[in-house]
């Protein structure tokens, strides 16, 4: 019995230790868990939280302080709508007050393309009371990558008030202003036209822009999911400072009888170029001047291409005959010759290789200086200035101011050409005598035959009249440049005899001592002149009366001989009505 129980307590498993028991290896691991113990467990959880703290925490600083003025932008932008406030345009009025050009009440439309819910729909809606096409809309309305976009800019009112009643999500509307010209295409080269943000493009609009244009105004605010600006969220809010009104010397009533007498004469002649001025030699204001084809600011999207300048004030031409008065008044001023005074004229004459004949074939013949003068003869006046001296016709035609801009206030003025002295051969003094090789613009034309009515003082043509908010009246410069005031009566008793015996018959007015020159002018193409198509022109004033004015009328590109002469008589005659002209 002790064999048994000795045997039974002393037995051991191969490979057993005397210190493990039954519960083998997990001894070891309850041992590892008494050396962590509880504490220690708590401290691992407690420094994995710190850690999450942590990054949680930089990540707080980072969007609260380092990004946050870059988020609290993006935000803001995301919310904000900012533009400038358009001013309200001065207006332009004629000389009696009559409105050439007025800003009225309009609405800008426009959108925030995230806050629109249904752009085909709203798309369709839009179509329906603005025209246009939807498609266009959608496109507009779709554009997410933005929260401004223009929808209709200077809309009637009245369309505004249309959509703004349908309440679209995500459009809004401004209070504008609108461009508008009440006489259309007359007048319209000389007033010009504003481009849709209300900047002078042409004309006085251009001219004035700066003056008529005014300050635009600033807004920036927050809206609301409403679309209505958050309390507070104003942040810039600048009143525009309106601009300043305008009064030009245009009659329009004068202006529009001016048109239709142009474009009726020109059509009659086969052409669709030509101009026509009237200005008052006295002050220099211009009435009335236009030139083919019109043009009409009301409607730009019609006009023709060149219709929006007045070329009798852009472009320098050929003057040709009306040139002639340049050179007789200088021989009358020199005293070279008297009216009376003959001289032997061939049929031609040669220099430097050229040949120099009158616009009719005649036989050699003995004239008068008046006689040349009313006949036009090209050989009479070339020998008749030879005699005087070129140089002397060359120091007159600046004198006269005939080589520089006249200093209108009207963008793009030309400035003629005149060959320097030196380079004159005698072909060159023959050529400029009759108003070949110069060049000059119907609006200096118009300034020397005004001096002549003038008693010899040039004024510096002009619109601007006065500035009706301020009381302004501008003041502009004039300057004697006729010295010898003795040939005046004889220059006006030459130019009499033109409308009364030579080639201007046709400007004549019962009643009226009618004074002026005629033109047929070639027209030099690649050096040289073309054959059978002309100028022409005919520029002169009623003498011994009550009329300041002078007036040019050109008609380019005839083909075949004739006068406009006819066309000046019309103008005249309404002016003479207009202004109740009476003979002294």
């Amino acid at each position: 019995m002790s064999r048994g129980g000795n045997g039974g307590a002393g037995k051991r498993r191969p490979g057993s230790s005397p210190h493990q028991n039954r519960q083998g290896a997990s001894y070891g691991s309850s041992a590892r868990e008494a050396l962590i113990g509880p504490d220690a467990r708590i401290g691992i959880v407690a420094a994995l939280f710190a850690l999450i703290a942590v990054v949680f925490l930089g990540r707080l600083l980072y969007l609260q302080v380092i990004v946050a003025d870059e988020y609290s932008r993006m935000a803001e932008e995301s919310r904000t709508i900012s533009f400038e406030t358009t001013p309200r345009r001065g207006t332009i009025y004629d000389r009696n007050g009559n409105v050439l050009a007025i800003s009225i009440d309009a609405t800008t439309i426009y959108a925030n393309p995230v806050e629109v819910t249904d752009p085909i729909g709203e798309a369709a809606k839009l179509a329906s009371v603005l025209g246009g096409e939807a498609a266009d809309y959608q496109a507009i309305l779709s554009d997410t990558s933005t929260t401004f976009v223009y929808i209709k800019r200077q809309s009637e009112v009245e369309l505004a008030e249309q959509v703004k009643a349908m309440k679209l999500p995500g459009v809004y509307f401004i209070a504008d202003t609108r461009r508008e010209y009440p006489n259309g295409s007359i007048g319209g080269q000389v007033i010009g036209y504003c481009n849709v943000d209300g900047v002078g493009i042409t004309g006085l609009e251009l001219q004035y822009d700066s003056v008529l244009r005014g300050t635009p105004g600033t807004y920036s605010a927050e809206r609301g999911e409403d679309g209505l600006p958050i309390p507070g969220g104003v942040h810039v809010d600048t009143p525009a400072v309106d601009g300043t009104d305008i009064m030009v010397s245009l009659d329009i009533k004068m202006q529009d009888a001016m048109e239709q007498a142009l474009l009726e004469g020109c059509t009659s002649m086969g052409t669709d170029q030509g101009s026509a001025m009237l200005m008052n030699h006295e002050t220099g204001e211009i009435l009335a001047t236009c030139s083919l084809p019109f043009m009409n600011p009301a409607n730009m999207a019609e006009s023709e291409v060149g219709s929006d300048q007045v070329k009798g004030i852009t472009q320098q031409f050929e003057p040709g005959s009306i040139f002639k008065t340049v050179s007789i008044l200088s021989v009358l001023e020199n005293e070279v010759m008297e009216p009376d005074d003959e001289l032997f004229c061939p049929a031609e004459i040669e220099a430097d290789g050229y040949t120099i004949s009158d616009a009719h074939e005649r036989e050699d013949a003995t004239f008068t200086l008046r006689e040349i003068f009313d006949q036009s003869s090209n050989v009479g006046v070339s020998l008749v200035t030879e005699q005087m001296g070129f140089d002397a016709l060359h120091e007159n035609i600046l004198q006269y101011n005939l080589n520089e801009r006249t200093g209108v206030d009207y963008p793009g003025e030309a400035s003629g050409y005149m060959q320097d002295f030196g380079t004159w051969g005698r072909i060159t003094g023959y050529n400029v005598s009759f108003g070949q090789g110069i060049s000059v613009t119907p609006l200096q034309i118009t300034r020397l035959y005004g001096a002549i009515a003038n008693d010899g003082v040039e004024v510096t043509p002009h619109f601007l009249v006065s500035k009706p908010q301020t009381g302004e009246l501008i003041r502009y410069d004039s300057e004697l440049v006729i010295d010898n005031l003795a040939a005046l009566d004889t220059m006006k008793s030459m130019l009499r005899s033109v409308v009364t015996d030579g080639t201007g018959k046709a400007a004549d007015i019962e009643g009226y001592d009618v004074v002026g020159k005629t033109s047929t002018a070639e027209i030099a193409e690649g050096g040289v002149y073309k054959r059978g198509v002309y100028n022409l022109c005919f520029t002169g004033f009623i003498d011994n009366s009550t009329s300041d004015l002078v007036c040019f009328v050109g008609a380019n590109e005839v083909y075949g001989m004739a006068s406009v002469a006819h066309i000046f008589k019309d103008i005249m005659t309404f002016a003479i009505d207009q202004y109740d002209i009476t003979p002294e």
